[in-house]
């Protein structure tokens, strides 16, 4: 809470920081922690590296940036305030050094770079174009980022299960719950909270602050996020038996 008050009154742009924070933690991934693995397993791990470092960091300073705000101040067309600001930049940065990591070493991996290239583009148009809408964004990254966790524990045990059967044991152990969280929050929260933000957007209410274009492509990028998230985390359970293997 106290870093959270200090950024507050930061006056200072912190993108490149936090730029620079991502591009040190993914070289470490890359150089040291993850060297004794395979090419890609190395690059699928510092991946993962970043986003462990990005994913309950900005879970929990888009809820404090919320949660600071009074209750009247809650609302999808509010001005962004200093510290939701520099929320939107920790996300910024951490998105950047991803898409560059794919463009990069796997720039095969289209649908992941499109997911990054659209969600950057709602970030910046937030942050930097209309400067208004960062509690509907900050909500959604929340709900986003909530499943980090055990998703990139789940994801390196994924990638290291063949040479492990102690990660095998973890994968296997996190696939039951890992699934049934991220289906709840992107299948259930995701789309109620979308649901609401629609409403707003498509009201008018926010005709005179936040541009027509700007307000549906927000909508269009985030409905389909959700969309490809609920395929995604369903074709992977029913490929791996184990919903099926609850009725055996």
């Amino acid at each position: 809470m106290d870093l959270l008050a200090s950024l507050t009154t930061e006056k200072r742009w912190l993108f490149p920081t936090f730029l620079a924070m991502y591009a040190a933690i993914y070289c470490v991934g890359q150089l040291i922690v993850f060297r004794p693995w395979a090419p890609r397993q190395r690059l699928d791990g510092a991946s993962c590296l970043i986003s462990l470092f990005h994913g309950t960091p900005a879970t929990l300073a888009a809820a404090g940036a919320i949660l600071a705000l009074p209750a009247g101040a809650r609302s999808f067309a509010a001005p962004n305030a200093r510290l939701q600001d520099h929320v939107l930049d920790y996300s910024i940065a951490y998105f950047t050094m991803d898409l560059l990591h794919y463009l990069v070493f796997l720039p095969g991996d289209v649908l992941i770079i499109a997911h990054h290239l659209s969600t950057l583009f709602v970030l910046l148009t937030c942050r930097y174009l209309v400067r208004h809408g960062a509690y509907a964004l900050l909500v959604l990254l929340l709900l986003g980022e909530v499943t980090s966790l055990l998703h990139n524990v789940w994801m390196l045990a994924g990638i290291w299960q063949d040479q492990s059967p102690a990660a095998a044991r973890v994968y296997g152990a996190l696939s039951p719950p890992f699934y049934a969280l991220y289906t709840l929050v992107r299948g259930v929260a995701g789309p109620l909270f979308l649901l609401k933000m629609t409403t707003f957007y498509l009201s008018g209410e926010a005709v005179d602050i936040i541009p027509w274009w700007v307000r549906i492509s927000w909508i269009l990028i985030v409905g389909t996020g959700i969309v490809v998230s609920n395929l995604w985390i369903w074709n992977i359970a029913v490929s791996n038996l184990w919903i099926w293997n609850l009725w055996i």
